[in-house]
This record gives C-alpha cells, structure tokens and sequence, in this order.
C-alpha cells in the first residue's frame, strides 16, 4: 500500500454509478429473471473498462473496478457461497434505531431513488458455508486486470465483503451460534480475500458492521456491552486475512450510508482501538458528515500506530452538495497536521452505488464531487508541502 509521501492520494470506498442498461440487467437477475450470461459478462467487463478510465481521467490515484457487476457490496456473496438457499429475510429487515424515532421520515427513507431498500433479497444461511462458485470472482479479476492495462493509477483495489457484514445482512438459521456462523463465513471468504491480492490488488475489506451494528442491530445495548461485537468481528477478520500481509488491504466502516439523524451513533473513539487490532494497514471510515466530521480529533488520544494508514471521507456520499476544494483541503489538513501527512489518504464517506440502483446522489454530480475530491487534495498537497 502506498503512502502519501510526495502529495495527499486519492481514492473512494468502492462502489461507482453503474449504466442504467447493466442496472436494468442486475435487476432482472435479482428478480429471478433469465439475463443471457454472456450478454451480461459482456456488459458488465464494458463497464468495469469505462469507469476505470474515467476514475484516471479524473485523476483519482488508487482506484477499482467501481464494483460493476455486483447487486450489493454485502450481498453478492450469496451467488458465492454455499448455505444461502434458505427463505428470505422476512418484512424490510432492520430498522436503524435513530430514523426509528422519527416516522415522519420512514416512507423517504425505505424508498431511495430507483428500486425501494425493502426489495433487495437478502437469503437466511440455512446450510454449511463452502466457498462453492469462483466463476464470478474470476470474471471480477478479470475485468478489472484488463480495465487497468495501460491506465495510468498509483494503486489498484477490489472490494469484498468482511464476514461481519454478511452475518449482519443475511442472518444465520443453521449454526449453533454466531461465533460459529461468524467463523463459517471467516474461512469460506478467505478464498476470496487471497485471490485479489494474488492478484496483485490492494484488498478493502468492508465492515460496516463494526459501527453501524450498534445502532441497528444493539440499540439498547450500552456500549461497553456492543464493544464485544467489534472485536469478536474482528477476530474473524484477522483469520480470514492470516496470510495476507498487512500492506496489501484496508479495512471501510461506517455508520450506514445513508442520509438520516445519525444521532445514535456510537462515536469513532469507542471503537478505535478496537479497529486498530484489525490486520489490515489502511483505516477507511466516514470523516465528513455532520455527525462524524469533528472526530479528526480523536487521533489526538488515540496514536495512530505505526503502520497504519487513515482513509477519511472527506467529500459525503448522500448529498447532493459538491463540496468546495477549499472545504476538503481543511478536512486533509486537519487529520494530516495530527497524524503525519504521508499516513493520509483522501477518500469518499462511503459508496455511490452500495446497492445496485439504490443511490441518493445523481450520478453526474458523484462525478463531480470526486472531481472536488482531487482538486482539495492538490490544494491540501500544496499546504502541507510547502
């Protein structure tokens, strides 16, 4: 993993807008309809070719296949692996407790743009866990080593989901326990977790789970009690990653990318040294929302250890503001002047496109916030080289 030791990189959480005609596609498969497979993989590596050009184009430096092909960055395992066959979840799965509060807001929050939230299929483990179905990873490595070819990008990454992300999407009705489902979903994902960096990827592993769970899944729990959580996930992933060196990947969290009150947050100082025990060198989590900006503080108690990378959002993932350059040079500088400029990359609250078809902000202007992105983090280089 490179570190920012000339300028402040850039890079974003993973997922991209997708062409409404591969939507359009990702759709009909997850509504059981038949979509010509090779149709499908055609459009799909098409894809994956014009958003890596594009992420150069703007200058983006670490950059990915935008997660093209897949219907959800936490649900395109059950195409994966086995022990997915069971019924689906039943009603719209967890209500965040924070939007829970305010039913006023609920009918704006269940229905995004496109498809409603309520609509995607989340399967219940009902059998053993085998990572059974490597043709569409061989397809995503594929795509995205062609994609690259020729394109001028500091890094490249792929996107997996973590076993705690999973779990917290697609719950278990075959272990015994969690830890035990938990430990399942760890060993079958390691197949996938190896097979990018062998590939010559920089991991991200995703891990919403490690702060959004509290507020979903823990909402009564105090949070001494919910700090168990993290750290049993973390554990897993730890295992899932034993051979994979530190440097090659990079963990995400977040508190759901979503646009909503927030307020019951558990707050990043919490958590921190949990995450800190986490084997991947690279730390992206959400910097620039209101609930979340100010915490560039926490760095101050809490050391960045050696070795470790900070990815803050610096630009915001559910508005459909295009924040000023200036506005995102101050949210680099301000982490940089704490924890040592080359320990900084520049990077998106979370994705543009987390679920297929699913995104609060216009795809022309996600462009163009990422544009924002580039150009604060030329002004913050510009600052703290000087």
């Amino acid at each position: 993993m490179k570190r920012s030791d000339k300028r402040i990189l850039t890079t974003h959480t993973g997922s991209l807008p997708r062409p409404d005609d591969l939507l359009a596609m990702i759709d009909a498969r997850e509504d059981g309809k038949p979509v010509d497979r090779a149709q499908f993989d055609a459009r799909t590596a098409a894809a994956v070719a014009a958003v890596v050009r594009r992420q150069a184009e703007i200058g983006i430096d670490i950059i990915n296949d935008g997660e093209m092909g897949k219907v959800g960055y936490s649900l395109y395992p059950k195409t994966r692996l086995s022990g997915f066959e069971g019924p689906l979840a039943p009603g719209g799965g967890q209500m965040e407790s924070d939007v829970a509060e305010f039913p006023g807001f609920i009918r704006a929050f269940l229905t995004a743009q496109g498809r409603p939230v309520t609509g995607l299929k989340r399967p219940q483990c009902n059998g053993p866990i085998a990572y059974r179905n490597r043709d569409e990873l061989e397809r995503d490595l594929k795509n995205l080593k062609q994609a690259v070819a020729g394109v001028a990008a500091e890094e490249v990454f792929m996107t997996a989901a973590s076993p705690g992300v999973i779990a917290f999407f697609m719950g278990n009705n075959y272990y015994p326990s969690h830890e035990a489902y938990l430990a399942a979903l760890a060993e079958a994902m390691k197949v996938e977790y190896e097979a990018i960096t062998q590939a010559g990827f920089i991991l991200q592993i995703d891990c919403p789970d490690l702060a959004a769970g509290h507020h979903v899944q823990f909402s009564d729990a105090r949070i001494d009690a919910f700090r168990k959580r993290p750290e049993l996930h973390i554990e897993a992933i730890n295992h899932a990653l034993a051979n994979v060196p530190p440097e090659r990947a990079r963990l995400h969290l977040c508190w759901g990318n979503y646009e909503g009150p927030h307020h019951r947050d558990i707050p990043l100082g919490r958590i921190i040294d949990a995450v800190y025990r986490a084997r991947p060198a690279g730390i992206s989590y959400e910097a620039s929302n209101p609930r979340h900006e100010h915490e560039w503080t926490v760095f101050k108690e809490h050391k960045l250890p050696d070795g470790k990378v900070l990815i803050p959002g610096v630009i915001d993932s559910v508005s459909n503001f295009i924040e000023h350059p200036e506005l995102v040079a101050q949210r680099i500088c301000n982490l940089a002047r704490v924890v040592g400029r080359e320990n900084v990359i520049a990077g998106t609250d979370c994705g543009f496109g987390t679920f297929a078809g699913i995104s609060a902000v216009d795809p022309d202007i996600a462009w163009r916030k990422l544009g924002s992105l580039v150009e604060g983090a030329e002004i913050a280089s510009a600052e703290l080289w000087r």
